[in-house]
């Protein structure tokens, strides 16, 4: 049997991943080990590729969600986001294509970044199969198809029965908004059956534990709007989430818990961090989340507030959202706009978990020296600043003026 990362950690052997994790996060070798282990640090791995860390002590990544719909089939675009992704930042991409070739446009994905892939299988289940066509058998042969071809993790949703009658009678105004976990619940639903991920949980972690696959556990029972606040369904699916990341680390396959996402209110957000991580001390997703829902076309803002709050609460790994979330497929633009958003809040919540960082005090120092090609250096974005600044001296806001040539020469203590 192939040994994971888990496997290694377990016995208390340093992977040649583990080192390289504990050098680009600035981690103790042995606590990086005792993380794996245990499961508040994930190692996403992709053949050839850089490896990143998730988690416990590791700095707070962001994901880019791309890919095809049955409205909108554009490979052109879809690369375009990919190469917009890898340029601007991102740490992953999960690739969600619902429309056209959609192993062959997972294929060009692999082709064109460096960077880990996730996959929901249980989208091109559903699009190839159909929705009352999908059998038990083409929902695990869709996820070993995934793993066979390189993912680096895979999304399911292990919503069962008894949460879906908690929701039935809810009254929540959006009701479901998770697409993996309505197609998981239609299966049920039409099957009469329970939710074939719980059934068949330790085949597809065995599936998953030969590429060492990272497992993510998906947030059917998310709110679609701030007003739907947390209820029992969704303290049913955190439980179950916690007690499956526990029996696939058991298993010695890595898992990332997806919690909280969606629409929170932003007084509940660093609270509903805590009752995750206190559920499970594993790396914990979060999509968003929006403090508000009157942003529509400027979601990558409230988002990006939201997930500042998340991310310095303790959220591990942040799922951008777009201008164009709740209305289309983003564009290229878009994703990039999104991605920069997400990449600040993480910027800000990491200096919450660990302090400021030295990047700011260094482009300050430009910022005081008037040095302008310096601080576009620096930016998260350096192609945006080197549109807006002027070649030397103060900015046009004050011009002459400028508070700091003002009084620069009497606080340096020159004459």
């Amino acid at each position: 049997m192939s040994k994971t990362q888990v496997d290694y950690a377990k016995n208390g052997v340093l992977t040649p991943e583990m080192r390289y994790i504990a050098k680009t996060e600035g981690l103790d070798e042995q606590l990086v080990v005792e993380r794996v282990a245990n499961g508040s640090l994930v190692i996403m791995t992709r053949k050839g590729c850089p490896t990143i860390a998730i988690g416990k002590g590791a700095s707070t990544k962001i994901n880019v969600n791309l890919g095809t719909s049955s409205a909108s089939i554009d490979l052109d675009s879809e690369l375009e986001k990919v190469m917009v992704a890898g340029k601007y930042g991102a740490d992953t991409i999960t690739d969600l294509s619902m429309g056209g070739d959609i192993t062959g446009i997972r294929r060009m994905v692999f082709e064109n970044t460096v960077l880990p892939v996730t996959t929901v299988p249980i989208y091109q289940t559903i699009v190839e199969c159909g929705m009352d066509g999908a059998s038990i058998d083409d929902i695990i042969s869709y996820i070993r198809k995934h793993v066979e071809e390189g993912v680096s993790s895979i999304l399911l949703h292990c919503v069962d029965r008894d949460m879906l009658e908690r929701l039935k009678g809810s009254g929540r105004v959006m009701g479901m908004v998770s697409k993996g976990g309505s197609f998981t619940s239609t299966f049920m639903l039409l099957n009469n059956c329970e939710n074939p991920f719980i059934e068949h949980f330790e085949e597809v972690v065995e599936i998953l534990r030969k590429n060492d696959v990272v497992l993510s556990l998906g947030n059917t029972m998310r709110s679609g709007c701030v007003h739907d606040l947390q209820d029992q369904a969704q303290l049913m699916e955190a439980r179950r989430n916690a007690d499956l990341a526990k029996r696939a680390n058991e298993m010695g396959v890595q898992v990332i818990i997806n919690g909280m996402g969606g629409h929170i209110p932003a007084s509940s957000i660093p609270a509903s961090v805590r009752f995750y991580k206190e559920m499970g001390d594993y790396p914990l997703f979060v999509a968003g989340p929006l403090p508000t829902d009157i942003a529509v076309g400027y979601d990558h803002i409230a988002g990006a507030v939201g997930a500042s709050l998340a991310s310095g609460a303790g959220a591990d790994y942040l799922c951008y959202i777009t201008p164009a979330e709740h209305l289309s497929l983003p564009n290229p633009e878009q994703v990039r706009e999104g991605l920069i958003a997400f990449r600040i809040a993480a910027h800000i919540g990491d200096s919450m978990k660990y302090g400021l960082d030295d990047r700011d005090l260094m482009l300050a120092r430009k910022r005081a020296d008037f040095d302008w090609k310096g601080q576009a250096e620096l930016a998260l974005d350096p192609d945006r600043p080197e549109q807006m600044c002027p070649q030397e001296g103060p900015c046009s806001m004050c011009g002459d003026y400028c508070a700091i040539k003002i009084m620069k020469g009497y606080l340096s203590g020159a004459n």
